[in-house]
């Protein structure tokens, strides 16, 4: 392998294992189509809850048949079933977004803790997908690394909740919508490009990536008892 194709392998990019456009494309869609059921009825939250279900399962079914995880599907169909009822139940058609602002609350929470107790989940989810388990951890550079590039992803969860905060404690339905779809699959590419910029950029140029941590080297207890066998003073 050339120094070239060495590097490149190191350097892997974090949107190749991480994916995740498709999903947040098919989030906004329920969202959307929400808003444009209530206004095609005149304000009706029943008719904007009856379309955002109706085109839930209509994306899952499609994700489905290409293969996608029927729990996920399961996940997002629930989620957009428990909006619709939270919604109706208060009779404020901006509470439909209300379960996603206090998911991204937990996540923002979630995710900073996670770095400061020395777990961050960026290296969970990466160690998980390559089938690393826990051994990133002991590569105090990749751990130093995950950590930094996960306050990005703590941010994007932040933006949202200020946005979607703003919006929904004003009632404005229609950029509620608006910004469903802008802070969706367009903040997460941004998110990962640049969690993996800080992720390499943090990272030593002689690092193997991702693939390969560097396990801690421990000390030698032979080496130790080597050293003090040396100090003792020979029998005579």
């Amino acid at each position: 392998m050339s120094d070239s194709s060495a590097s490149d392998y190191r350097r892997e990019s974090l949107a190749t294992l991480l994916g995740g456009r498709k999903g947040a494309v098919d989030a906004s869609l329920p969202p959307v189509v929400f808003v444009v059921g209530w206004l095609a009825g005149g304000s009706s939250i029943g008719w904007g809850a009856a379309a955002a279900i109706a085109v839930s399962v209509v994306v899952g079914a499609i994700r489905t048949v290409r293969g996608g995880k029927p729990r996920a599907v399961l996940i997002s169909l629930a989620a957009v079933v428990v909006a619709a009822l939270v919604a109706l139940y208060t009779g404020r058609p901006e509470d439909f977004f209300l379960p996603q602002l206090l998911s991204n609350v937990a996540s923002a929470l979630v995710w900073a803790v996670s770095i400061v107790v020395r777990w961050p989940l960026l290296g969970a989810i990466v160690g998980l997908l390559l089938g690393q388990k826990t051994r990133w951890r002991s590569d105090s550079a990749l751990l130093r690394a995950y950590s930094r590039a996960s306050w990005v992803w703590v941010c994007q969860y932040l933006v949202r909740v200020v946005v979607i905060g703003v919006l929904w404690a004003s009632g404005h339905v229609v950029a509620l919508s608006v910004a469903r779809v802008v802070l969706s699959w367009p903040l997460v590419v941004a998110t990962i490009a640049v969690s993996g910029w800080v992720l390499y950029r943090c990272l030593p140029d002689d690092h193997p990536g991702l693939r390969h941590p560097r396990e801690a080297v421990p000390v030698s207890s032979n080496h130790s008892e080597g050293s003090g066998a040396g100090n003792e003073t020979p029998e005579t």
